[in-house]
């Protein structure tokens, strides 16, 4: 296979970035070698070239086509053939940035010196001064992570699971607390520190993302946000990616049931929560099971055990006051905010062009003293059938579906 055949094999499933909490399948999938245009958290949308360096891998990981016994075709690109490939992508105006992530053939180690050698060259021969974000692999020393921080602008550390025992059941070989959280949290400390000193561009200046793979081993929502909202808590985490569990043809977990597509949405709304909404991980609402509730998202959830604190005064609340209010997020609070200050709001349809969602938050709203629904709607509206996946069939890929994330 020549360069770009094993680029796009090494690309076929760089799917759509879920990091905003947008539900389903990816609407933007352009342009040759992996490239995906991706959204960015201020608005607009940016193209990142997403690739694996190489698919070949020793781990057991369960879930994975790449899985050490796993019947897929092994490729690998050289240092110099990525970064040759992604500067004629970015020359060319096709590729912004770059996500870089690998399979573990033999010592992490070696595989990670490939990856680093590979931003080394972007950043040193080429004078490449974008966006980078590079994931560590389980087993990377120290000393790569600190020289991943100094070459990339995001680091991530997959923890796959919020527990030793979850981990060791998705991959033996892999250490929750022995190795991957303590490389997640160095990451997290160095690009702290750097923000801290006022000198951002010395380590990930954007910080550190990780990944849960959802759902097939038992862990409750609860447990995962109680590891995220500890990490973001201490300045170690920019945020986390939840992967709903999607069966692979021909990997050990290809008979398990895929996890329900609303359960990933609801916990990207309920990370939101914690890092845009200032909600605390106690103020949480968790069923019986551990679980948020998947036909209610967790504000309205909140707000529905809250009746005391309701309806909120749109015309003089606060911007926290506002931010716990169902259908009104950051951006739609700052509009009504500025825009009340010399503009008299007569009703719903004021609100919507401002961007709050009356339909769904109405009932828990005032406007000039009067509630605008009188009650709170009996069912939400469904993102998702009852039992819908994320997809609902047994996918068959060389890479893992989750690799870009």
């Amino acid at each position: 296979m020549d360069r770009h055949q094993r680029f796009a094999l090494l690309t076929e499933e760089a799917t759509g970035d879920r990091e905003h909490g947008l539900p389903g399948r990816p609407r933007f999938n352009e342009g040759p070698v992996g490239i995906r245009k991706v959204r960015l958290p201020g608005g607009g949308v940016t193209k990142l070239m997403r690739v694996m360096q190489t698919n070949a891998c020793s781990l057991s990981c369960g879930y994975c086509p790449t899985f050490c016994g796993g019947k897929v075709r092994r490729v690998v690109l050289s240092p110099e053939e990525t970064a040759r490939t992604f500067m004629e992508a970015h020359r060319a105006g096709m590729a912004e940035g770059l996500f870089l992530t690998s399979g573990v053939p033999g010592r992490p180690q070696r595989a990670m010196d490939r990856m680093l050698a590979t931003v080394d060259l972007l950043r040193r021969r080429e004078g490449f001064r974008g966006y980078v974000h590079l994931k560590m692999l389980p087993g990377a020393d120290e000393g790569q992570v600190r020289a991943a921080a100094q070459l990339a602008s995001r680091l991530s550390v997959n923890l796959e699971g919020p527990s030793d025992a979850v981990v060791r059941r998705l991959a033996r070989e892999k250490d929750l607390s022995g190795d991957l959280l303590p490389k997640l949290e160095l990451a997290g400390r160095l690009s702290r520190e750097a923000r801290l000193e006022g000198r951002p561009e010395l380590a990930a200046p954007s910080g550190t993302t990780t990944q849960f793979v959802v759902g097939s081993q038992g862990e409750s929502d609860r447990d995962l946000l109680g590891l995220v909202s500890r990490l973001e808590g201490k300045g170690l985490l920019h945020h986390a990616h939840f992967s709903a569990f999607q069966p692979v043809a021909g990997t050990p977990m290809e008979g398990l049931p895929p996890t329900p597509a609303a359960r990933e949405f609801r916990l990207y709304q309920a990370e939101h929560l914690l890092r845009q909404y200032a909600f605390r991980f106690e103020e949480l609402v968790f069923g019986s099971n551990g679980n948020l509730e998947l036909d209610q998202d967790p504000k309205t959830a909140w707000a529905v055990g809250h009746p005391e604190r309701f309806p909120v005064e749109l015309l003089k609340a606060s911007r926290e006051e506002l931010l716990r209010v169902p259908g009104i997020g950051p951006r739609a609070a700052d509009r009504l905010i500025a825009t009340r200050r010399g503009t008299v709001l007569r009703g719903a349809d004021d609100l919507r062009r401002l961007g709050v969602d009356v339909t769904r938050g109405g009932h828990f709203m005032a406007l000039g003293g009067k509630r605008l629904a009188p009650r709170a709607p009996a069912q939400q509206l469904r993102l998702f059938m009852p039992g819908g996946h994320l997809p609902s069939v047994v996918w068959n890929t060389p890479v893992p579906p989750c690799a870009y994330r």
